[in-house]
């Protein structure tokens, strides 16, 4: 998490930052992992493609911001 956010210019990072960001980045990463779960079933497959990831994230995202 420090790393993420160094690259994205942040001189220091105080541990509470990276625990706050590695939360919220899960939390992201579950509902999307859910919705492809569902977008795979939907498809009639049992095998969640990186297609389905991209599109859970691409709505999870678009519908957030």
């Amino acid at each position: 998490m420090y790393r993420i956010m160094k690259k994205s210019g942040a001189e220091r990072v105080s541990d509470e930052a990276a625990e706050e960001l590695r939360k919220v980045i899960e939390d992201l990463a579950v509902r999307i992992a859910h919705q492809a779960v569902d977008l795979s079933n939907h498809a009639g497959r049992r095998t969640i493609k990186s297609g389905d990831i991209q599109l859970a994230a691409k709505n999870l995202l678009n519908a957030k911001f």
